[in-house]
């Protein structure tokens, strides 16, 4: 293995001259780094304590609103919901009211069906 040439043995020197080792050395600090970044995170945005809220909370999350492909995810308890935009009109029963109008200097007037006030 290593032969001995006098005081030194040979392979001492051969070390400190190989360009690798220092890639060596900033690949070990990255590590900590990224770590010590995760941590912080962790840590920060308290990601456990999120997590242990929405297992308990009622949730509505609406992904790409107004856009064909929106979608709402609905959470009520334990049961979890997915809803995807179809594009119709909604409809409801029921019987009209009247009609409301916007003015040029944003107040709404309300007209009932009929003209006839309640």
């Amino acid at each position: 293995m290593w032969r001995r040439t006098g005081n030194r043995f040979r392979g001492q020197g051969e070390d400190s001259a190989d360009p690798l080792l220092g890639l060596i050395n900033l690949f070990d600090a990255s590590i900590v780094l990224v770590v010590a970044m995760l941590l912080a995170l962790l840590s920060k945005g308290n990601v456990a304590g999120m997590a242990a809220r929405l297992s308990q909370q009622d949730v509505t999350i609406v992904t790409n609103p107004g856009k064909p492909d929106m979608e709402m995810v609905i959470k009520k308890g334990n049961k979890i919901e997915t809803l995807k935009a179809t594009g119709e009109q909604g409809r409801g029963a029921g019987e009209r009211l009247g009609t409301a109008y916007r003015l040029q200097n944003g107040e709404i007037v309300y007209v009932p069906e009929g003209g006839k006030l309640p």
